[in-house]
């Protein structure tokens, strides 16, 4: 890039390209390189905003998790369907980005050593999502939408990993909603009110 033009907010493009590389390219295939070629500047621009490539991942991670700390999914509770809402969070949620950057978590022990650090759940990004989902069925519940002796604390964690394997496997096929609403009423089925 020449010197002198100005970037737009260049941690969120930093951020998009790495999503980018990460969907099309896979863990393994994402460096700083890679990263600033797509991002279309200059490799020193990387070293500029983050301490190194390990520090980069690791914000790239947590603006991730930001971004499911303010869902809307808990303000829904009370209105539309139980099923609808859930299904709307976790296709959200699990986009190809989300589904790559689990598998990235998972592969760089130093990612996951700084995510914990950072105060992450034990497995970043999956753990936050189900802390969500358990609290947007705590609220369900509340509101007598669910069984109020419905295990919340399990109902979360069955729904996450249904759903994760619905995106992984199809990778994202116009099939995969649907997919979801099957499981998140499958797994819903004997607490619903």
């Amino acid at each position: 890039m020449p010197t002198g033009v100005a970037l737009r907010d260049p941690r969120q493009q930093l951020f998009e390209a790495a999503g980018r590389v990460l969907v099309r390219d896979g863990a393994s295939e994402l460096t700083s390189r890679a990263v600033t070629t797509e991002a279309g500047v200059a490799k020193g621009v990387l070293h500029r905003y983050f301490t190194d490539f390990d520090g980069f991942l690791t914000e790239l991670v947590l603006d991730r998790i930001a971004g499911i700390r303010t869902s809307p999914l808990r303000d829904a509770a009370g209105s539309g369907t139980v099923a609808d809402n859930l299904t709307g969070a976790l296709v959200g949620g699990f986009d190809p980005v989300a589904i790559a950057l689990v598998v990235l978590v998972i592969a760089r022990d130093e990612l996951r050593r700084r995510l914990r650090e950072a105060g992450t759940a034990r497995l970043p990004l999956v753990g936050e999502v189900t802390a969500l989902v358990a609290d947007y069925l705590q609220a369900e519940r509340d509101l007598g939408r669910i069984a109020p002796d419905a295990d919340v604390d399990t109902l979360a964690p069955t729904l996450i990993g249904a759903a994760h394997l619905q995106f992984t496997e199809r990778k994202g096929s116009p099939e995969a909603p649907e997919a979801v609403r099957k499981v998140v009423t499958a797994v819903l089925a004997g607490v619903l009110r």
